[in-house]
């Protein structure tokens, strides 16, 4: 299989991720007249998809024990079950982010929600795996942490965040967070333990434990919605072929994402990728800068507020890749 085998190629791979993980959300926003609920479905399919064709390409490379089908057959299936938990725990994680973002806006539900990932995803993931510099790699997610607090600063100073933050809503942000947190110790459990899952085996389970699990979350949330009114299956096959081609193509954009992500964890241990795949809000004011115009009429406080966010996120990266020595 391929992974790489220096600090830089990891690191290329890493920011790829937080490219990615950044990125998708674009496709919904093409989307008109079709529930995020129902989007899902093909977002999911899509996550699982390319998982596969990536491990069955990147992952085929050699004839080794870490080969795709070799590294499946002598994995252990407690290694399997907690990449499916992990899958399970990142949908509906996702799930409560975008109906956090819905009740509270992007100005709160980001900096609460990813802010609790990244200290839980990173924590748990370095006490399972402590590989790099713990001074180094707690700086950059502290710094992180300072450019999410930015992130959410800047979209608050927008016209159109003014809205009531309710308790539901910032119970929601909290669960979100967490859940959202615990999906990369459950990955760094699967590929550290006993007979381990190489990092392309893992993102076919994890995506596969995504995919199975909207059969419970993603039914549970069309029925019994936290935004709007409930939706039926029906849409789904009624939705126009662009609606349902965005949601693949926004499945393959976090699907590649994730797969670099625990490649590249492969190399740096998964706490070290995982934070700088949390980069993902910076991408994101990016595509609100530069091509949703989300900041035209916003005014010099928050133009502040972005550089400052540019900045403390470099500074993250730049810390965190040190701390892998």
């Amino acid at each position: 299989m391929f992974t790489p085998h220096t600090l830089s190629a990891a690191l290329v791979m890493m920011i790829i991720s937080a490219f990615c993980w950044g990125s998708w959300a674009n496709t919904y926003k093409g989307v008109k007249n079709y529930r995020f609920e129902l989007f899902y479905w093909d977002y999911a399919i899509g996550i699982f998809l390319i998982s596969l064709i990536l491990g069955h390409t990147m992952g085929m490379t050699g004839n080794g024990p870490d080969n795709l089908i070799n590294n499946i057959h002598s994995t252990g299936m407690s290694n399997v079950v907690a990449a499916l938990i992990g899958g399970a725990l990142f949908n509906l994680a996702n799930l409560l982010l975008v109906a956090a973002i819905d009740m509270a806006g992007l100005a709160v539900a980001f900096p609460v929600s990813i802010g609790i990932a990244l200290v839980v995803g990173v924590v748990l993931s370095y006490i399972l795996q402590p590989k790099g510099n713990i001074a180094f790699l707690g700086a950059g997610v502290a710094c992180a942490l300072i450019a999410v607090v930015l992130d959410g600063a800047a979209y608050a100073t927008l016209p159109t965040a003014a809205r009531s933050v309710s308790k539901k809503s910032l119970i929601t942000c909290v669960v979100s967070g967490v859940l959202m947190g615990l999906w990369a110790p459950f990955m760094t459990h699967a590929m550290t333990r006993g007979n381990p899952l190489g990092p392309y085996s893992a993102a076919i389970f994890l995506t596969l434990g995504a995919l199975l699990s909207c059969f419970v979350w993603n039914v549970y949330f069309m029925k019994h919605p936290l935004v709007g009114e409930p939706v039926s299956f029906s849409g789904f096959f009624h939705a126009p072929a662009s609606g349902h081609l965005l949601g693949l193509l926004g499945g393959f954009i976090w699907g590649i994402g994730t797969v670099f992500n625990l490649v590249a964890a492969h190399f740096t241990g998964v706490a070290i990728s995982y934070a700088i795949g949390q980069s993902a809000p910076m991408v994101a004011a990016l595509w609100g800068i530069f091509i949703w115009r989300e900041f035209k009429e916003s005014g010099p406080r928050s133009k502040w507020y972005l550089g400052m966010m540019f900045l403390f996120y470099s500074l993250a990266i730049i810390l965190v890749a040190r701390a892998n020595g």
